[in-house]
């Protein structure tokens, strides 16, 4: 949609996670306080599995925003207590549910959506942590009109930002989501000014970050120490790195990229522990390149420095990670 320059004040914000409220604070900072705000129902969270209020649906009482959280918005009652509201607009920040075409027609300036990357690049259920374990130097934001299609609809604004090569990906959203809280401000901006078109995305471009699985946590040690150390960054805090040493998982809490092997173990099999490099537990990886473990963990443990695991399961070099 999006076609005339009209006002696009009569706002329903869609969102869940802690990313979706810098946005939702956002509009309602500029004099743009949706009239409703729809959330993912409460769930039970932690180990107590108490059940607790979305990050969104915490903000907008504290805002005094009536919310609904449907457990489906196909629900015809969802559909009509929406379309009763006449909205403008609807901005999406990290909803969680997919939307049917009546609801992405519905507002009559379409649905807006912030997504986490520079689109037409990862797509999908998660952008920062791709960005960030395909060792990406830059990524960013992007405002899109939302289609039928997994993040293809047009695109209307971005903000790129710089990636600090120690940045975790908890770091990096929390950046991200305050960069798309004032772009989508801007883009509502320029909307109702009539100095953004939408613009289509080339799928020729297009990459796709799927939802992270744990299996996605497994070290392989023909990787690069770089890429691995990347990885690492990517899944902190879940599903974290985790390798196997004497028949039992070991996960990798902090490490990075050391100088190249020394002579005497440029011939050592991916995974090999080297011995202890200024007070990391050097791990042969692939290409020639060394990881430094600095902090590890066994389960059901707390975490230690590696110098004291390596001392405190008497590791010596040669010791093979798998």
């Amino acid at each position: 949609m999006v076609k005339s320059p009209l006002p696009l004040q009569r706002i329903v914000f869609f969102g869940t996670p802690e990313f979706a409220v810098p946005t939702l604070e956002a509009l309602a900072a500029a004099g743009r306080k949706p009239l409703l705000v729809v959330t993912q129902p409460d769930r039970p969270a932690g180990r107590g599995r108490k059940v607790l209020p979305t990050p969104v649906k915490a903000v907008a009482e504290r805002l005094g925003i009536p919310v609904a959280q449907p457990e489906s918005v196909k629900a015809p009652e969802f559909l009509e207590r929406l379309a009763a509201l006449t909205p403008d607009v609807a901005v999406v920040v990290a909803f969680g549910q997919i939307f049917p075409r009546r609801l992405l027609e519905l507002p009559r300036a379409g649905c807006l959506n912030l997504h986490a990357s520079l689109l037409p690049q990862y797509r999908g259920a998660a952008p920062i942590q791709a960005a960030i374990a395909a060792g990406e130097a830059v990524t960013g934001v992007t405002s899109m009109v939302m289609e039928a299609g997994l993040d293809t609809g047009p695109m209307l604004l971005k903000e790129e930002t710089a990636i600090d090569p120690r940045e975790t990906a908890p770091e990096l959203a929390a950046r991200l989501a305050h960069l798309g809280g004032a772009l989508m401000v801007r883009t509502l901006e320029a909307l109702e000014a009539g100095s953004v078109t939408p613009t289509p995305q080339e799928d020729r471009d297009a990459s796709y970050a799927p939802r992270i699985r744990k299996e996605d946590g497994r070290v392989d040690w023909s990787l690069p120490a770089r890429r691995l150390h990347d990885r690492l960054r990517a899944y902190t805090p879940w599903p974290g790195l985790t390798a196997e040493l004497t028949g039992a998982p070991l996960k990798i809490v902090a490490a990075a990229p050391l100088p190249g092997r020394k002579p005497a173990t440029e011939a050592a099999p991916a995974g090999t522990f080297l011995g202890l490099v200024d007070h990391r537990a050097a791990v042969a990886c692939g290409e020639g390149s060394t990881l430094g473990l600095e902090t590890v963990q066994r389960p059901g443990k707390k975490a230690r420095s590696a110098m004291d695991f390596v001392n405190g399961e008497r590791l010596e070099p040669g010791a093979l990670l798998r």
